[in-house]
C-alpha cells in the first residue's frame, strides 16, 4: 500500500536516506530542508515520488507548509521529525543553546503537535521523531542537545498515552541513534558507529513495526540499559 509521508529534515545525512529508500518502495515522501539546491537534487532523481519544500522549522511558517504538503500529497499516513541541532557547546555558548532548542523543541513540537491533531481528526496516522541515545542522561559536552532530545522522548511517551486515552489507532515512533557516520556527529571518542543508509534501514523498518521506542542501531539498548541504572557519582565522571 502506497503511503504519503512528510519528513522533515531530508537533505542529508538519515533523512535524505529515509527518503531514498521510501521513494524506491514507491510511497509518495515530501521532503523539507533548508538548502533549496539539496532538496533539487533529491526530487531530480526521484520525481514521481518525492516532492520537496523549503523552510526553516525556526521560522513562522511551519503550519502553512505542512498544510501545503497535505494538499499536494492528498492526504498523510506518516509524518516523520527529523529536523535537528547539536552544536558542542564546552562554553555554554547562549546562541548554540537557542538555536538548538528552537529546532529541537519548539520546532519540533509545533509540527508534531499539528501532525497528531490532524491524525486524531482521521483516525490513524503514526508519527517518527529521531531523538538520540543523548536523551537518558545530561551532557555536559552538549547541554541543550540531551535536554532537548529528552524532550522528544517524552513527548512521543506522552502522546502515545494520548492516542491510547482517545482511542484512535495513531502510534509515535521513539527514534534513539547512537552515533551515525555523519558531519552533525564529528568526534574522535566515538564507537558503533552506524552508517546513514544502515540505520536509515533501520528506522524504516521500526516504523513499519510500529514500534514505540526504537534504538539505531539495535546494540544500542545495551549502552541505554547501563545509563539508566548508572549512579550519578559515577555517570559524572564519564559524561
Amino acid at each position: 500500500m502506497q503511503q504519503k509521508i512528510i519528513l522533515v529534515g531530508g537533505t542529508s545525512g538519515i533523512g535524505r536516506e529515509i527518503a531514498t529508500l521510501y521513494a524506491l518502495q514507491n510511497h509518495l515522501v515530501a521532503v523539507t530542508g533548508r538548502r533549496q539546491q539539496l532538496l533539487n537534487k533529491l526530487q531530480a532523481q526521484y520525481p514521481n515520488n518525492i516532492c520537496t519544500a523549503c523552510f526553516d522549522v525556526t521560522g513562522h511558517e511551519n503550519i502553512q507548509q505542512l498544510q501545503s504538503l497535505i494538499q499536494h500529497l492528498n492526504g498523510l499516513d506518516l509524518l516523520i521529525y527529523n529536523a535537528g541541532m547539536g552544536l558542542p557547546s564546552l562554553a555554554l555558548n547562549p546562541d548554540d543553546e537557542k538555536n538548538t532548542t528552537r529546532t529541537n523543541v519548539n520546532g519540533f513540537v509545533e509540527i508534531v503537535a499539528f501532525a497528531f491533531h490532524y491524525f486524531v481528526q482521521q483516525g490513524y496516522g503514526q508519527i517518527a521523531c529521531t531523538s538520540s541515545i543523548a536523551a537518558l542522561r545530561g551532557n555536559s559536552w552538549a547541554p541543550a542537545y540531551s535536554a532537548s532530545k529528552a524532550y522528544m522522548s517524552i513527548y512521543a511517551e506522552g502522546l502515545n498515552i494520548k492516542a491510547h486515552k482517545l482511542k484512535k489507532d495513531i502510534v509515535v515512533t521513539d527514534i534513539r541513534p547512537g552515533f551515525i557516520d555523519t558531519k552533525a556527529a564529528a568526534g574522535n571518542q566515538r564507537f558503533w558507529v552506524a552508517s546513514p543508509g544502515k540505520a536509515a534501514q533501520q528506522i524504516v523498518k521500526a516504523i513499519a513495526q510500529k514500534k514505540r521506542v526504537a534504538y539505531i542501531t539495535r546494540r544500542w539498548w545495551l549502552v541505554a540499559q547501563i545509563l539508566k541504572w548508572l549512579p550519578f557519582w559515577v555517570y559524572k565522571r564519564l559524561a
